[in-house]
């Protein structure tokens, strides 16, 4: 049965000589798997259509969706949003790649959450339309806020002299943690600062420097692994960290 969706790329894999296997994040069905043929061969028009399915890409697609089975296929696609700079600025294409890359490792049913693919959705769009400041702190107003849909975000701070961030609890608190899993100082006050931004555009208030924000990654990235199960490394991460330095 046809249905129409829109679905944001998270990635694509070369199947044969002219198709690939792509995977997305739909509106309507979730986290799905779709075999798209015939894509990489070059039109009479010149060039391939294969570049529509680059990881962040925001289609509008036609579908056949069984629920019976793992790979779907999809009939019909075109660009939903069209890109100004994501796709060619290294360090906006770097952040799309991360928060890609995290919502592959989150997202592992397929059920749809049509809240969840809005505001992944608004954030590529705003990412694709922001400012160097905003740019460089995007990745963490992304990993920080993205987590109440998985039901795991971390608690603000309720007092000024809750200097520990604790990332196993994902709580503020006053005591130092006794394990080493903790964020604190200017990089706790900095996590609390950008919990409280609700709007991208804000992200420019946010004053931090490089080594900050890569220590508030590595905390991230902690922060991940100890509320999903089998969460590992993020691949995009030391990558992120060097060009955002």
């Amino acid at each position: 049965m046809l249905h129409k969706t829109k679905a944001i790329i998270l990635r694509s894999v070369k199947y044969g000589e002219t198709s690939l296997v792509v995977t997305a994040y739909t509106e309507a069905f979730g986290l799905q798997s779709y075999m798209v043929n015939g894509i990489r061969t070059t039109s009479k028009q010149g060039g391939s259509k294969a570049g529509y399915f680059q990881p962040a890409s925001i289609l509008d697609v036609v579908v056949y969706h069984n629920e019976q089975k793992n790979l779907q296929r999809i009939k019909e696609f075109k660009a939903a949003y069209l890109y100004q700079q994501l796709q060619t600025d290294i360090f906006k294409n770097a952040v799309a790649l991360f928060m890609v890359e995290l919502m592959t490792k989150c997202i592992r049913e397929p059920e749809e959450n049509p809240d969840l693919f809005h505001f992944i959705e608004d954030a590529l769009i705003h990412l694709d339309q922001a400012s160097p400041v905003q740019t460089a702190n995007f990745p963490l107003f992304f990993a920080l806020h993205v987590p109440v849909f998985f039901g795991f975000r971390m608690n603000d701070r309720t007092s000024s002299d809750q200097d520990y961030l604790d990332l196993r609890e994902g709580n503020f608190s006053a005591m130092e943690p006794n394990h080493p899993d903790f964020i604190e100082g200017a990089d706790a006050d900095a996590v609390s600062h950008v919990l409280k931004i609700m709007q991208p555009q804000d992200l420019e208030q946010v004053s931090l420097n490089s080594a900050s924000r890569r220590r508030i990654l590595h905390g991230i990235e902690v922060y991940y692994a100890c509320h999903i199960s089998g969460f590992g490394s993020m691949r995009t991460l030391p990558v992120l960290r060097e060009i955002l330095s």
